[in-house]
């Protein structure tokens, strides 16, 4: 089959089988045995409108080495974060601008002087599972709301010594979203980009010649696993609180299971195409990868596509490696998320 071939029958059969869709993970801090760390009121960078919907007609522009173009709008649009300081909680240590909540993200910025902070969000229907990470002093993150609509605990924790920290903040948030699918497409800590960014301007070239969403998706996916090289020594001595950066990884091609899930909900979501960095286990392996949202299907979990023979797992860091991943891929029955970023 020729990749356009494929291309058309994996839609024909997803429009049957969308049950079998499962999800293409996000990331998080620790990946594939890669040690790590424990988004309206906003600003729409580059040419071009928000919208949740997935096709454009107007054509893409060709040139030499491209693809023809596709009847999808490749230009990015990036939406930027901001923090007009309208909601806000805290004290004294920390600033919780909470302004964009129905957009499903806020901004934390930590003003006091220990160096070892962590920021924890639970929300009140699954207060077992709590979102924790790393504060730096001065610094401006962004954070989602990553349930959706809900009542939000924050709390800020400093350090005492060792493992031990003390509350030096605690409040709570009600987050009622315009729409579901716009915090996946913002920018946050662990998945960082700009208008600015390498990858959002080679997304634009990547999905020059794609009619619609799906074959933009395949376009960067195919993009990511035929270039970017697993890095097993980073893998090895990568330490707690590592964040991916996007760019980097872009220029080097290597990268953690952290990095690959980034590079790729960046440019996807540069795209216009909700996208969730997923973490949670791929058989005993912690790991990261992402989930597509796709108009007419819904949130694709553990996304799998029809490649014109079988049905494979869309899992960029596995696929990117080659053999002896075949016990993680096979249905995604071993792919278990936790964590949605």
């Amino acid at each position: 089959y020729s990749k356009r071939k494929k291309i058309e029958r994996m839609k024909k059969r997803m429009k049957k089988t969308a049950a079998v869709w499962f999800s293409v993970f996000l990331l998080s801090v620790f990946f594939c045995g890669c040690q790590g760390g424990d988004p309206p009121a906003s600003n729409v960078e580059s040419g071009g409108s928000v919208s949740s919907s997935s096709s454009v007609s107007a054509p893409a522009p060709s040139g030499p080495g491209q693809e023809p173009g596709g009847q999808r709008d490749p230009v990015p649009v990036v939406l930027t974060p901001s923090a007009p300081g309208t909601e806000v909680l805290g004290n004294e240590i920390v600033t919780i601008d909470v302004s964009n909540k129905a957009d499903g993200y806020m901004t934390v910025t930590y003003l006091g002087d220990n160096p070892k902070v962590k920021l924890q969000i639970r929300e009140a229907r699954d207060a077992e599972t709590v979102y924790t990470y790393n504060l730096q002093k001065g610094q401006s993150d962004v954070f989602l709301f990553s349930w959706g609509d809900g009542d939000y605990e924050i709390t800020v924790n400093e350090n005492i010594q060792g493992n031990q920290y003390s509350q030096a903040f605690k409040g709570n948030c009600q987050v009622t979203l315009k729409d579901q699918l716009t915090p996946f497409l913002y920018p946050n800590q662990y998945v960082k980009f700009t208008k600015d960014s390498q990858a959002v301007a080679e997304s634009e070239i990547l999905v020059q010649g794609a009619d619609d969403d799906l074959e933009a998706i395949a376009a960067v996916y195919d993009y990511v696993i035929g270039n970017v090289q697993y890095d097993f020594e980073k893998a090895e001595t990568v330490k707690s609180g590592y964040l991916p950066v996007i760019d980097e990884t872009l220029s080097t091609k290597k990268g953690i299971c952290f990095d690959y899930a980034a590079l790729m909900t960046a440019m996807l979501r540069a795209q216009r195409i909700p996208t969730k960095l997923v973490v949670g286990y791929a058989g005993d392996l912690y790991h990261a990868w992402i989930s597509v949202y796709l108009d007419g299907v819904g949130w694709i979990d553990n996304i799998i596509y029809f490649d014109g023979k079988d049905w494979v797992r869309m899992d960029p860091t596995f696929a990117a490696s080659g053999g002896g991943a075949a016990e993680y891929v096979g249905d995604g029955s071993n792919y278990h998320d936790l964590y949605y970023y």
